[in-house]
């Protein structure tokens, strides 16, 4: 039985004591008068002594395997010379809880596709990617903290749907009884009618889908999304304001709580941004970009990730900030249901927020207005049928309202700065990756 078990980092408090550590063999150092286990928890390593004595505490220890899971109950005791926190145990029971396969299918040397085929083990291995789960959750939970404080509700909408949501592109289908079911690509269109619902301030955070044959470094195939909706809003402004200050608040959260972990296992200094981030529009981004010489044909209507780039060192070198976004979109590159600019039909009042040059949000004032809905569709060449709940929920009075959603894996990402998504992802999904 695990008794009294008390964690790696706390054994300071327990010299002289008998106590027992739960975790996993680290590494075994079997010499001949000596046998040395450094077992490690979630919480640090512990040096285990043994001094070979013919008894059966020599015949366990010996037999035991890197990654086999032990609780070791012994004598914490000072022990100047060891160079893990300056203590040791000297054992008096040794459980071998499940004794390890040999050898194990990873290294530190393993590449990250194979690791990630052992994604447990490769995180149980490295604490920087336990770490990183931590600051997940302290995120999260900032930015539901600020949420809530602004008076929003957090809703589950479906991830199953009738028809295929947005442009009907990119989605998976799967079967449903006796017809076709999709997969959500975004709870767009059921938070915008969770706005006509009387709910003023809607989000949230939970699984998204998307059937992109992307093998990029920042695309997966399920995804979670930070989904946000806001009725009654003055424009798009308003959108982009709420989002900057969640964002602050989380990153604050971060910093308190994780900060010097962050910058010891990641080498990365977390600052936390001051508000407002900076806002340029999209025909300001090209106008930039193009005396650069991004884009020498002047074809392109979106960002490219060079694009993304360029212009987030841009803004960097001009105010200092590692945010900035991306306003007025063209109507051509932006979904039916995002308003349109009085003053300039062709463009949108829409935006992307850029961190250090990754796009991590998309957001956007929304058309309320029914019959301009219907107008925006047929523009896109979208019969109306398909959207027919959709568009419903127009026709009875539904209030001016816009939105945004952001990846976590992608701010996870840059927070921390890691190269992949997969490395951002505890069991990640690509088009050539459905295991574990």
């Amino acid at each position: 039985m695990i008794q009294s078990r008390v964690h790696v980092s706390d054994l300071r408090e327990h010299v002289g004591r008998t106590v027992s550590v739960c975790g996993w063999v680290n590494t075994l150092r079997l010499q001949s008068k000596m046998q040395f286990v450094i077992v490690r928890d979630g919480t640090g390593m512990v040096q285990v002594t043994h001094k070979r004595d013919g008894g059966p505490l020599e015949s366990l220890l010996e037999a035991l395997t890197p990654e086999s899971a032990v609780c070791i109950t012994g004598r914490v005791v000072d022990a100047a010379q060891v160079k893990l926190g300056g203590l040791e145990i000297v054992p008096e029971a040794v459980e071998v809880l499940n004794l390890a396969a040999t050898p194990l299918p990873i290294d530190e040397h393993t590449g990250l596709e194979q690791r990630l085929d052992w994604r447990f083990l490769d995180v149980r291995r490295r604490p920087a990617t336990q770490l990183m789960f931590v600051v997940q959750t302290t995120l999260e939970q900032g930015m539901r903290e600020y949420a809530y404080a602004q008076g929003a509700t957090e809703m589950h909408t479906p991830k199953l749907m009738g028809t295929a949501s947005e442009s009907g592109a990119e989605v998976f289908e799967l079967g449903y009884f006796d017809r076709s079911a999709y997969l959500a690509q975004s709870p767009q269109f059921y938070k915008q009618m969770a706005i006509s619902a009387g709910i003023d301030k809607v989000f949230e955070i939970g699984p998204v889908f998307r059937a992109e044959p992307s093998f990029t470094s920042r695309h997966a195939t399920e995804f979670t999304g930070v989904d946000l909706e806001l009725a009654w809003i003055d424009g798009v402004e308003d959108v982009m304001a709420f989002e900057e200050q969640m964002l602050a608040h989380a990153i604050a959260k971060v910093v308190d709580a994780h900060g010097e972990a962050i910058r010891e296992h990641f080498g990365v200094e977390v600052t936390v941004p001051t508000t407002p981030f900076p806002r340029i529009t999209m025909a300001e981004a090209h106008e930039i970009l193009r005396k650069g010489g991004w884009d020498p044909a002047g074809v392109k209507e979106d960002l490219d990730p060079e694009g993304e780039r360029s212009i987030s060192a841009h803004i960097k070198e001009a105010t200092g900030h590692e945010f900035v976004f991306i306003t007025h979109y063209p109507v051509g590159i932006r979904p039916f249901y995002h308003m349109r600019s009085a003053n300039d039909p062709g463009v949108t009042l829409s935006f992307d927020l850029l961190w250090k040059g990754l796009e991590v949000t998309t957001g956007a004032q929304r058309e309320h207005r029914y019959d301009m809905l219907l107008k925006q569709a047929a523009e896109k060449c979208m019969s109306p049928e398909p959207l027919q709940d959709y568009l419903n929920a127009f026709r009875y009075g539904c209030p001016p309202h816009g939105g945004l959603g952001m990846g976590l894996g992608r701010v996870l990402m840059v927070l921390l700065g890691l190269d992949s998504i997969r490395e951002a992802t505890f069991l990640f999904r690509g088009p050539n990756r459905l295991t574990p």
